[in-house]
């Protein structure tokens, strides 16, 4: 059974429509990145998933025991969100929220489960830490960290890499691709890096003026894949 059904969805926001009758699905594993051109609804498709936006129309189904409130999210940062002035552990822990139903206070093992998932993401040591002292790449680890705390099923990534530097993309990709295929987490990643989600992801959603869903192999053998993985080639070169 899918984890997540896409039936004829249509979305946007303020109740314009940005794209009509979408469908897809994720199974347990899957490793899907979503690409299309700038302003073709990406992150708004991604918080409508969450509920976050309201659906124009169609149908969005969880299955696979998935719940609403198990699903790990990283959001793009604003300014004034890398500037939060909180603990790296606080930050860490608050993604537990969901877990905590009407208590008003995080217990033993929502605290383990926060000092774990820095473990994971190698950022144990700087538990203390203020988060807003972190670097770019530092800050990513805490917020996929953060939302690891919400989930050990799906992890929705809204451009996880945008605004590091070579290495650390690198490094993060690694880590993301180690918790999809050790760990059996399920991935939907937002990227305009083609070369490494072509690189990482099992499936491709490409949504924009055409829409394409399938296996990576088949959107590389598609005429939209082909032309829109050139046209990343030649960004990357300019």
């Amino acid at each position: 059974m899918a984890m997540l059904t896409c039936r004829d969805l249509s979305f946007g926001y303020d109740g314009h429509s940005i794209l009509e009758k979408l469908n897809f699905e994720v199974n347990s594993g899957d490793y899907l990145c979503i690409v299309g051109e700038n302003g073709s609804g990406k992150t708004t498709l991604i918080k409508t998933l969450l509920g976050l936006h309201p659906r124009l129309g169609g149908e969005i189904k969880m299955g696979d025991g998935l719940k609403k409130n198990e699903i790990g999210y990283l959001p793009q940062q604003t300014p004034a969100q890398r500037d939060f002035p909180a603990s790296v552990f606080e930050v860490v822990l608050s993604g537990c929220l969901g877990r905590c139903g009407l208590r008003p206070f995080y217990n033993r093992e929502e605290k383990a489960l926060a000092a774990a998932n820095l473990e994971r993401v190698g950022m144990a040591e700087h538990s203390s830490r203020s988060y807003r002292e972190l670097s770019g790449g530092q800050q990513q680890r805490v917020l996929l960290a953060r939302a690891l705390c919400a989930t050990g099923k799906l992890l929705l990534l809204d451009e996880p890499v945008a605004g590091l530097d070579p290495a650390m993309t690198a490094e993060m990709y690694h880590l993301i691709s180690d918790l999809n295929g050790k760990d059996g987490i399920t991935v939907i990643m937002i990227s305009h890096d083609m070369a490494s989600a072509l690189k990482y992801a099992t499936h491709i959603l490409h949504i924009g003026k055409e829409i394409f869903f399938g296996t990576k192999e088949q959107y590389l053998g598609s005429d939209l894949g082909l032309g829109f993985a050139a046209r990343g080639e030649e960004a990357e070169h300019e």
